[in-house]
């Protein structure tokens, strides 16, 4: 992998973190989500003017893909009800990736060099020594955050095949977002109403903006840097951004940290270095 495609990439993570950091932040994660996601359709509206559509091959991909981003949204809120995001949201975004590597070989023929599996699982296991700082959380919330990272690798897999066959990963990206807040929100409104929404988007569309946009950009670096790299490694470095959230939860969001993450920010700052090496 370049060193231009993992700095992307790493750039993407951090997009990703922040906009997390906005949903954690916020009073009612699950609307939250929904306005990121709404917030990234926005975004993503005036530029679909100038870029090509993507090749009919690959709208099949888009509806599988808007489908799987709602199931997704749906997971991470139920699953941060359940347990501690510090056990939550490592198990998500860790054994995502190792469903990728271990299956990529068979599923998109790609092969990995030794040196690139090796950094792939060593970023790996950085993200999920993580979990070991967890406080609570029990079966459910396991048994929620790795049903949704079986999510995650389904959509990175539907993503990155979409953003391949569709002949420019950007129009791919933008379209993808439009139809994802749309669900979201249609179940909202059905299980809340249309005033308790209303009134929480009154409040809070600013959130949706900022997070969205920064949602929006970072998952087109990563369909982009899947046109240029095997699946399996980029899905891998974009699961820095865990590495990232830790950074800004300590910083701006003044959580105490434990030595937990300083112990996995080396592993995976070790497993970006193999990565790159390799």
């Amino acid at each position: 992998m370049s060193l231009d495609v993992i700095a992307l990439v790493l750039f993407g993570a951090l997009l990703h973190a922040t906009w997390n950091a906005i949903i954690k932040a916020g009073t009612d994660k699950s609307l939250d989500a929904a306005l990121v996601s709404a917030g990234g359709a926005v975004a993503a509206l005036p530029l679909l003017p100038f870029l090509p559509l993507p090749a009919s091959a690959a709208w099949p991909f888009i509806g599988a893909s808007a489908i799987l981003q709602f199931a997704y949204f749906q997971l991470v809120a139920a699953a941060y009800r359940a347990g501690d995001i510090g056990l939550v949201y490592p198990l998500m975004r860790g054994v995502a990736p190792l469903i990728i590597v271990s299956t990529s070989s068979f599923i998109l023929k790609e092969t990995l060099s030794g040196g690139a599996l090796i950094g792939t699982m060593t970023i790996c296991a950085g993200i999920l020594t993580l979990a070991f700082e967890a406080r609570k959380g029990g079966r459910r919330a396991i048994l929620l955050a790795l049903s949704n990272a079986v999510v995650i690798a389904t959509y990175t897999y539907v993503d990155g095949i979409g953003a391949r066959i569709s002949g420019n990963s950007i129009s791919y990206t933008l379209w993808m977002s439009l139809l994802p807040p749309v669900l979201l929100f249609a179940w909202a409104i059905s299980q809340r109403g249309a005033n308790a929404v209303a009134a929480h988007i009154r409040y809070n569309w600013w959130r949706g903006l900022i997070g969205g946009g920064g949602s929006i950009a970072s998952y087109g670096v990563a369909l982009w840097a899947m046109t240029k790299a095997p699946v399996a490694m980029v899905a891998a470095l974009r699961e820095t951004s865990i590495l990232f959230a830790l950074v800004i939860s300590v910083l701006f969001l003044k959580e105490r940290s434990s030595i937990w993450r300083y112990i996995a920010g080396a592993i995976i700052a070790a497993g970006v270095l193999v990565l790159r090496l390799g």
